[in-house]
């Protein structure tokens, strides 16, 4: 006899940043673990940061990672709305999978044509709930952007579709979370806060039985029960969204026995999280810098994907860092980029049909023999690869890129790695300079053994391989764990069943 059939429940935010989408793998975790199926789903998500699913579509990483934690595997019904910024005002539009099209703001969330969203969203969200048991969905932003009501698709309007239990999340460390509480219920409709069956407090610091009177009074005001109060934590790795994370993490090099390596902070840095496994190498020392002298003291370069090229390599040449970039490689450095870095190091990049801006032709770094047009076209797909030389079978990663690079005439070609197809892949002159399309390079042990190989001075003591799959469940179970430490769960269950009324 299967688990009973559970209401979805959704995590929305009193505003941008409060954990919802770490919240929500939690929760997808545990119903696993107490022998639910689960699956995620975001209506609309807004990030740089994207995966390939395994039929070659896209989706939003952080629905990825809560599959991951569900123990599903990721496919677009749990994301069917991406929108990739490439500038202040405009989107790539990922619909279902596929690019829909560039938009600006005004024009994506206007009335006319947004039923072609809503439908969208609504029916994939039929689909999931049809398979899945429960739907863990997620909201974007704040609960109450009252100006947008109308056409919002992804908080309360889609929880009054789905038929959700809301439980909203407020995060205490930024302050004024009595206000952000109250005044998110207050600005709901009364069909709204209907379905606002709990309220979780998230990232406390500090003893709770301090804010035991708080609870009391949040209750007293929003007349809803406080489902938990989850204590901020920092010893527990779960991938980020958004690239907001990136401003505070390391930024200078170290002095010492590890190996420096300096990720360049593009502005539209995408996919960051290739960097996740490398960055807690214990070898390394990784950090993300747009300053020259800290690109200076670096032992390896990463030029990482970016969701516009162009506009990218037009900021590393103002700013002075395609310049230090070079003479890094001079100096002896290791230079690697990944997708929109591979672009950046070959000798030029041109867009003539305009795909990610109105900048048609710019010369590259020209330190790989390669050039780049830009097409119409997106490659989204996952891979298995090994080294050139046939070494290190079996790595996996997946391409999320437009554009299709060639190498330089005279030039003969020289990839970094063979694809399970046989086909070369990236291109490398030596061991200190290549670049590849493959986002997820750095999750594979063997290929990091392969770029540290040249600094075997600096990490002459053995480290242990990280099999990147174990310590990722290993996190995930450290996640559920310490949300299961705070969290009333057999009042969630009552929720989910139907025995707490709003």
């Amino acid at each position: 006899m299967g688990s009973p059939k559970l209401h979805p429940i959704m995590f929305a935010g009193t505003g941008s940043d409060v954990g919802k989408s770490v919240i929500a793998a939690a929760f997808c975790r545990i119903f696993r673990q107490d022998g639910y199926n689960p699956a995620p789903f975001k209506a609309q998500n807004m990030a740089l940061n994207s995966f390939a699913t395994p039929d070659g579509l896209e989706i939003g990483r952080a629905q990825a990672v809560q599959a991951e934690a569900a123990g599903v595997v990721p496919f677009t019904d749990m994301n069917p709305i991406l929108l990739k910024p490439q500038s202040d005002k405009t989107c790539q539009v990922v619909l279902n999978g596929r690019v829909y099209g560039n938009k600006d703001a005004y024009s994506y969330f206007k009335k006319e044509g947004r039923e072609v969203f809503r439908s969208a969203a609504n029916a994939a969200f039929d689909r999931l709930s049809s398979r899945y048991n429960p739907v863990v969905m997620e909201g974007a932003g704040s609960v109450s952007e009252i100006n947008l009501r109308e056409t919002d698709i992804v908080n309360m309007p889609m929880a009054i579709y789905a038929g959700a239990d809301v439980i909203l999340v407020a995060d205490i460390d930024r302050g004024g979370v009595f206000a952000s509480v109250y005044g998110s219920v207050l600005l709901m409709t009364p069909e709204e806060r209907r379905h606002v069956k709990g309220i979780l407090i998230n990232k406390f610091r500090g003893d709770i039985r301090l804010f035991e009177k708080g609870t009391r009074m949040i209750e007293e005001l929003c007349g809803v029960p406080v489902v938990g109060v989850v204590p901020y934590f920092s010893e527990i790795y779960i991938e980020e969204e958004d690239s907001v994370q990136l401003q505070v993490k390391k930024r200078l090099a170290e002095l010492g026995n590890k190996v420096n390596v300096a990720v360049i902070l593009v502005r539209h840095i995408s996919n960051f999280t290739d960097f996740n496994m490398l960055e807690r190498d214990p070898r390394v020392h990784l950090y993300y810098s747009n300053n020259v002298k800290d690109i200076a003291d670096a032992d390896i370069i990463i030029v990482p994907g970016t969701k516009n090229t162009l506009s990218d390599l037009l900021y590393l040449r103002r700013n002075g860092m395609a310049e230090a970039i070079v003479q890094a490689h001079r100096n002896g450095k290791t230079i690697l980029g990944i997708c929109g870095g591979y672009q950046i190091l070959g000798t030029e990049i041109t867009d003539p049909e305009h795909v990610e801006s109105d900048i048609e032709r710019l010369p590259g770094l020209g330190l790989l023999p390669v050039t780049t047009v830009m097409n119409g076209e997106k490659i989204t797909r996952q891979t298995s690869f090994a080294m050139a030389d046939g070494s290190c079978q079996g790595m996996k990663g997946y391409e999320i890129h437009n554009g299709t690079t060639t190498v330089c005439d005279g030039y003969t070609p020289s990839p970094l790695c063979i694809k399970a197809d046989g086909s070369g892949e990236g291109y490398i002159t030596d061991n200190r300079c290549m670049g590849t399309y493959i986002h997820g390079i750095l999750d594979n042990a063997a290929f990091i053994d392969f770029l540290l190989a040249p600094f075997a001075q600096k990490t002459s003591r053995k480290a242990t391989a990280t099999d990147y799959e174990t310590f990722k469940n290993e996190q995930y179970d450290k996640l559920a764990q310490h949300v299961r430490n705070h969290v009333d769960m057999n009042l969630i269950y009552e929720i989910l069943n139907g025995e707490r009324q709003g």
